[in-house]
C-alpha cells in the first residue's frame, strides 16, 4: 500500500510514517520545506511524483498543521492567523482536492483528515483560530463523504492530545495538569492510529483515540496515578 503523508517529517506524522514503514507499506512524507500545502500547485506536484514513483497512491494523509500564539483574537498577529488558516483549513482543502481527484481517476483510494482541538466544538480562550480551523476541517469531512465517488472514501483521525511542539507551546500551569492526566506521547499513540487508518477505510469513518470513555477513566484515577508525559 502506498501512502502520503503531509507534515510528515515531524510529529504525528512522522511518527505514523515510522509505523507504516515497519508495517510494510510505502511511505511517501512531505514537510514543509518539500510541499506548501496551502499552494495547490505544490500539493498537486507532490501528488504526481508519488504516482510516478509507485505507480498509485492508496491512502493521503492530510496531517501538515500549525498553531498560533496563544492571545486573544484582536491581539494576534495577522500574519500568524492567516497563515494558520492557510495551512490548517486551506491545506486541507488542496489535499482533498488533489487526492479525490486522482483517486477518482485511478478509481480508488482513501483520504484521511486529521483532527484537532475545536474539532469536537470545544472553544478554548487563545486559540480561537486554530480551532475554527480544526472545527472547519471535521464539518469538510463530513460534506466529502457525500460527494466521493464509488470506490474513493474520506473520513477523520482524532489522535487526542500529543506531546508535540505544536501543543505544548504557552501552557500554563493549569493547562499543564489537564495535559497530564489526558495526553499521550507520540509513540503511544501512532502505533495504534497507523492500525487504525489501514484496516478502517470505511467512508464517514471517525478513528479517534482519545474517547470520552477514555477521558472520564483517566480524571477518575488521576488522584491515584499521577500520571505525568510532559518533560
Amino acid at each position: 500500500m502506498v501512502i502520503v503523508i503531509t507534515g510528515g517529517t515531524r510529529g504525528i506524522g512522522r511518527g505514523l510514517a515510522g509505523q507504516f514503514t515497519a508495517m510494510g507499506h510505502t511511505v511517501v512524507a512531505f514537510g514543509s520545506a518539500t510541499c506548501d500545502v496551502s499552494d495547490r500547485d505544490q500539493v498537486q506536484a507532490a501528488w504526481d511524483a508519488a504516482v510516478k514513483e509507485h505507480g498509485q497512491v492508496d491512502v493521503w494523509i492530510n496531517n501538515a498543521g500549525i498553531t498560533h500564539d496563544r492571545l486573544p483574537l484582536w491581539e494576534l498577529d495577522r500574519l500568524q492567523a492567516e497563515r494558520v488558516v492557510a495551512v490548517n483549513l486551506l491545506g486541507v482543502i488542496n489535499g482533498c482536492a488533489v487526492a479525490l481527484a486522482g483517486m477518482a481517476a485511478q478509481g480508488h483510494g482513501h483520504v484521511w483528515n486529521m483532527e484537532g482541538l475545536g474539532s469536537d466544538g470545544r472553544a478554548v480562550a487563545g486559540i480561537s483560530v486554530y480551532g475554527a480551523t480544526k472545527s472547519a476541517l471535521t464539518t469538510l469531512t463530513k460534506a466529502l463523504a457525500k460527494e466521493v465517488p464509488a470506490g474513493v472514501s474520506v473520513g477523520l483521525l482524532s489522535p487526542g492530545m500529543v506531546v508535540t511542539d505544536l501543543l505544548v507551546r504557552d501552557l500554563t500551569p493549569q493547562s499543564r495538569k489537564i495535559f497530564d492526566i489526558l495526553a499521550d506521547r507520540v509513540e503511544t499513540v501512532t502505533p495504534w492510529l497507523a492500525v487504525q487508518a489501514v484496516e478502517r477505510r470505511t467512508n464517514g469513518a471517525h478513528v479517534r483515540w482519545l474517547t470520552r470513555r477514555k477521558v472520564m477513566a483517566r480524571f477518575a484515577s488521576a488522584p491515584f496515578t499521577k500520571r505525568k508525559v510532559l518533560p
